[in-house]
């Protein structure tokens, strides 16, 4: 479902159930149960039947939710915590840099929550594979779980494996890997045994400490990897807001623009501007315009990519 649209809500799936922006719930429908928020009661009997998308009202009618389609960007905000996850600002920088795209072949290493598991799923859809590894049982048992639910099976491979200790147990196989461990140094020479050697390999290390990415580089330069290089993604939003259109002839005057006329003064300004006869002119309607500021705060630091590519090997004469 994550990586494929339907229309209709049916038994079994799992859904968005949405309230605001900040209030997101996922909810595997299941008739008989109930989901329960503030504003009432809503049967997932009464969900089932309905469109992607629709309205839903609460038993008690004192409020509704909207009932969205999964999508890996929704589920990375809705995911259940159970270690840190990747946001959809390093999510698409990854995915552009190790040129994932539908039919490629993935190792990741740290499945972790699987925020990042069920995008590149996603991305490499229908024809891809994710092997994805993680070194602790529950966690790993527990991603296995919801790739089942989430009907991705067929496309991901998830494994409880110490990877550290034991390698990928790949071969020739990879176009890409990702790696989100303590000391992805280490995995450094597991991950060039993983990479096909008949194209380029691409390689993506997370990292929080800039004394990871240092050692980092220095593994993948001794590996023989090339064209190293680490980036910091920093998501900085704009506020978008409605104001009045500059009057033209107050600009050629030199007046200088407000744009944060009260409500007031733009009735006033509205009044003034009308026709006199009381009609419905469209030129004496106050214009509006949409404009957009940067935020003064941005997002803090979450980890450092460090990027490299691995050149397929050349058979000499």
């Amino acid at each position: 479902m994550f990586h494929k649209y339907k229309s209709v809500i049916e038994e079994g799936d799992t859904i968005i159930v949405y309230v605001s922006p900040e209030a997101m719930r996922p909810v595997h429908v299941k008739s008989g149960e109930i989901f329960n928020n503030r504003f009432g009661s809503f049967r997932h009997s009464d969900m089932i039947g309905l469109r992607y998308g629709s309205k839903l009202r609460s038993n008690n009618d004192k409020g509704f939710v909207y009932l969205l389609h999964p999508t890996p960007a929704l589920w990375t905000q809705v995911v259940p915590h159970r270690t840190q996850i990747l946001y959809l600002p390093d999510i698409s920088f990854i995915s552009l840099y190790l040129d994932l795209r539908p039919g490629k072949v993935m190792i990741e290493c740290g499945t972790g929550s699987g925020s990042f598991s069920h995008s590149i799923a996603r991305t490499i859809a229908p024809t891809g594979h994710l092997y994805t590894f993680e070194y602790h049982e529950l966690r790993a048992a527990t991603a296995k779980k919801e790739f089942e639910e989430h009907n991705l099976s067929s496309i991901i491979t998830i494994e409880h494996r110490d990877v550290l200790a034991n390698g990928f147990g790949k071969t020739d196989i990879a176009d890409a890997v990702f790696l989100d461990l303590p000391a992805p140094w280490e995995a450094i020479a597991s991950a060039k045994d993983a990479l096909r050697k008949d194209t380029i390999g691409r390689i993506c290390c997370f990292s929080p400490c800039i004394e990871q990415v240092q050692a980092t580089a220095l593994a993948l330069d001794e590996h023989g990897f090339s064209e190293i290089r680490m980036f910091e993604c920093l998501a900085k939003d704009n506020e978008v807001r409605t104001v009045p259109f500059p009057d033209i002839e107050e600009a050629i005057n030199g007046q200088k623009i407000n744009f944060k006329l009260s409500k007031c003064d733009r009735k006033k300004r509205k009044l003034e501007s009308e026709p006199a006869s009381g009609g419905h002119d469209d030129e004496g309607k106050d214009a509006e315009i949409l404009i957009s500021k940067p935020i003064d705060t941005a997002r803090g630091h979450t980890s450092y990519l460090t990027f490299a590519i691995l050149a397929p090997e050349v058979e000499e004469e």
